[in-house]
């Protein structure tokens, strides 16, 4: 399948351009709808949730931004374990 390019798509994506853009489910997708984490607009009957493109290029980026802080979070934690022989900071 040919990825989606921003120009071959408009503004807003369906529950199906965003399951292919993040790689996971449409099942997925929706339950990040629902748990309000991805916001989405509802349109038409039955609904049919449509995510505008920028919305998910910000999820995007949060996701990355939450995991550059938990590896520096991590990082910090590693870098703060004392030895328990001498106290001292352990060097790696």
């Amino acid at each position: 399948m040919d990825p989606i390019s921003p120009d071959s798509i408009g503004r807003f994506l369906t529950v199906a351009d965003a399951s292919e853009i993040l790689n996971i489910s449409a099942a997925e997708v929706l339950e990040l709808i629902r748990s309000a984490e991805l916001p989405a607009i509802s349109v038409g009957s039955p609904k049919r949730w449509r995510i505008e493109r920028r919305v998910l290029e910000d999820y995007i980026e949060a996701k990355y931004e939450e995991a550059r802080r938990m590896s520096l979070w991590q990082q910090a934690d590693a870098a703060s374990v004392h030895d328990l022989e001498d106290g001292r900071p352990r060097k790696r």
